[in-house]
């Protein structure tokens, strides 16, 4: 089933970041994102991600062209169907970590994984303030909020910069798990190009195109 694509998109802050990109994201399947600092890949994930609208091209998200939606149809969507992992954990910083998930949980009529949680290595500080938790730790707080929705697209960017490699590892495995078992499927934005390389296909954005390199 198609989730996600893009047909002829185009972008200019005060020059053109890239012109032209057209990619399709399936169920059960992971797309990566490579480039260099400024090229543009995170402007491009906000706009896959309904953050941005294009300057030109079509986004269609479950087979509706996005700009034809209005906003409260887009906000359903995100809340419901997308899950933005960014660098920042946007935690409600006066909850702990266990209300941080309870809040979405609710908000998706969703029961919080007690496996995630142990698979994520923090099913023993839920009872801490976010704030008590360290970067790494709060960043994984951060994706069980974001899985407990059970969305149908991942949007992924930079997710493992407060993390060492091998928990990087294990988080970017609970993704590829999650959107095989669900049906879901994953944009990632990352500088690590062996990361990258776990996905099903790898696209490199680079003088304003986007290259399929795998």
């Amino acid at each position: 089933m198609n989730l996600l694509s893009a047909k002829n998109i185009s972008h200019t802050f005060e020059y053109e970041l890239f012109c032209d990109i057209s990619l399709n994201l399936e169920s059960k399947e992971s797309i990566a994102i490579i480039g260099i600092s400024g090229s543009g890949k995170s402007t491009l994930l906000n706009i896959l991600s309904t953050l941005l609208m294009p300057d030109n091209g079509t986004v269609f998200l479950f087979g509706e062209d996005v700009a034809s939606m209005n906003k409260k149809k887009i906000a359903q969507i995100k809340r419901d169907k997308l899950g933005l992992v960014f660098q920042s954990h946007y935690l409600f910083k006066g909850f702990s970590a266990m209300e941080n998930l309870e809040v979405a949980a609710i908000l998706s009529n969703t029961d919080i994984d007690s496996k995630l949680l142990e698979k994520l290595k923090i099913n023993k500080q839920m009872n801490q303030k976010v704030t008590e938790l360290s970067g790494g730790q709060q960043q994984r707080v951060s994706i069980a909020r974001i899985l407990t929705k059970q969305p149908q697209v991942l949007f992924v960017d930079e997710p493992t910069g407060n993390l060492d490699k091998e928990t990087a590892n294990e988080v970017m495995d609970i993704f590829f798990e999650y959107i095989y078992e669900n049906n879901a499927g994953m944009v990632l934005v990352t500088h690590d190009q062996e990361l990258a390389y776990k996905c099903n296909k790898v696209y490199k954005l680079e003088n304003k195109e986007l290259i399929k390199v795998k």
